[in-house]
């Protein structure tokens, strides 16, 4: 476990040099959740062409319930864990740059994991009307990339959350598929 944890602020080091001060408010930008609100809001718009008002309105309650679930299972790990973010962790705060800082655990990233489970979810609906409904992806590769680039969390970090997103995301549209079937919505 140590030369994973080792290879982890390894890597971390490797990234976070890429970084620049000329795209630091870029990567800043990119973190803020509510900054994804046109993105959203375009996701939901197609939703609604195909779906129709109450089944959209079906399918936010069951986003709803997914990241209430996935926010409570991530929190529930970090707070067990209590890995130090890499701009908090002594090896080696002092040789990334630290462009943002949270006094809150790392393991795993609740961006990532959020973001995933989300967007799984999202495209198990969507592909079946659209053919490059993959690109809902997008979101969580560049939003869980920038808490790196911000030195807020190890790539083993977004690797987890990614996998804890892909779970969650998985067992809601399950649900989700089980509630259409049973309630014919």
């Amino acid at each position: 476990m140590e030369t994973l944890i080792q290879l982890d602020k390894q890597l971390l080091v490797f990234l976070n040099s890429f970084g620049s001060e000329t795209f630091d408010p870029f990567w800043l930008f990119i973190t803020k959740q509510l900054n994804w609100i046109p993105f959203f809001l375009i996701v939901m718009y197609f939703l609604y062409k195909k779906l129709g008002w109450k089944k959209l309105g079906i399918t936010i309650l069951f986003l709803a319930l997914l990241i209430l679930c996935t926010d409570q299972f991530t929190n529930l790990v970090k707070y067990n864990v209590q890995r130090l973010r890499p701009c908090n962790d002594l090896d080696i705060n002092g040789i990334i740059r630290v462009v943002k800082c949270s006094d809150t655990y790392s393991f795993f990233s609740g961006h990532a994991s959020n973001s995933t489970a989300t967007m799984l979810f999202l495209f198990l609906i969507l592909r079946r009307f659209y053919k490059y409904a993959f690109l809902v992806f997008i979101f969580p590769l560049v939003f869980a990339y920038s808490r790196i680039y911000l030195s807020l969390h190890f790539p083993g970090d977004i690797l987890v959350g990614y996998m804890a997103g892909l779970v969650m995301g998985s067992l809601c549209y399950k649900l989700f598929q089980y509630a259409e079937r049973k309630y014919n919505f």
